[in-house]
């Protein structure tokens, strides 16, 4: 990295619902908000939770297809079409950058898609999709997100999606809120986020309540490979701070 050359942000996103896509939500808002805090990418690199794979993919579509992956949702959220450009020059450059191959035949899941529509609506910006390779080990996703972070002196926005507190067999369809044991656990997330406590957050299985945030670490992951890419000097700022249905955090981070 050069002197003269800034950083690009990264965001990590807790996506939630795919009904943030359809209504008008205090965290839909917030994606809103967030997009006009950052200067406009020239690509959208996606981390997704939803291409949980096992490899390290990069979708090399030219036109990447929309995937409905959520079900028993009301007709209108089917009919939102959000379809952004690739890159494929881009993705095969990443692919190679990172070990990788690319693979045309996943597509931008509603983790991406329900809010970048919100983010960026004229959906003019490429995006690329990159799996979540669950062959690694946590700390061997913090390493390939360091091999990332060049791509942040080119313009090019990191974005994982996922979720920090993310356990379907504990929804509570009643609780507007978290229980109080994932409030605990994100807020314990928080402060290790803010002081780069990339060990404690590596070793997350280490946490009383790891247990329960998630039974699977594919919506933390996102998480791991922004931390390998984070500079020591970003900042870091946290929004939709909340968690909702008992166990589904929709905490989101901008490094910048």
């Amino acid at each position: 990295m050069t002197m003269n050359t800034p950083l690009m942000p990264m965001l990590f996103v807790g996506h939630g619902s795919p009904l943030n896509a359809l209504e008008d939500t205090r965290y839909s808002e917030g994606w809103k908000a967030i997009s006009k805090e950052i200067p406009t990418p020239k690509a959208i690199l996606a981390i997704s939770a939803h291409y949980y794979a096992d490899g390290t993919f990069l979708n090399d579509a030219q036109n990447p297809k929309q995937i409905y992956d959520m079900y028993g949702f009301p007709d209108a959220l089917y009919r939102i079409t959000y379809h952004p450009q690739g890159n494929p020059v881009l993705a095969k450059s990443i692919a190679n950058l990172v070990g990788g191959k690319t693979n045309a035949s996943f597509g931008i899941d509603h983790g991406i898609w329900s809010v970048l529509r919100r983010s960026y609506p004229e959906a003019n910006i490429p995006v690329i999709a990159m799996s979540v390779n669950h062959q690694l080990s946590p700390q061997e996703m913090v390493e390939l997100g360091k091999k990332l972070k060049v791509l942040r002196e080119q313009g090019i926005l990191l974005f994982g999606t996922g979720s920090i507190v993310h356990n379907l067999y504990l929804v509570d369809w009643d609780n507007q809120g978290g229980y109080p044991w994932a409030e605990d656990y994100q807020k314990r997330i928080n402060e290790r986020v803010l002081n780069n406590d990339v060990n404690a957050l590596v070793h997350f299985d280490r946490d009383p309540d790891a247990s329960k945030a998630f039974t699977s670490v594919e919506h933390y992951a996102p998480l791991l490979y922004l931390l390998g890419a984070r500079d020591e000097k970003d900042h870091v700022k946290i929004f939709n701070d909340s968690e909702t249905l008992g166990s589904i955090s929709m905490t989101s981070y901008l490094f910048y």
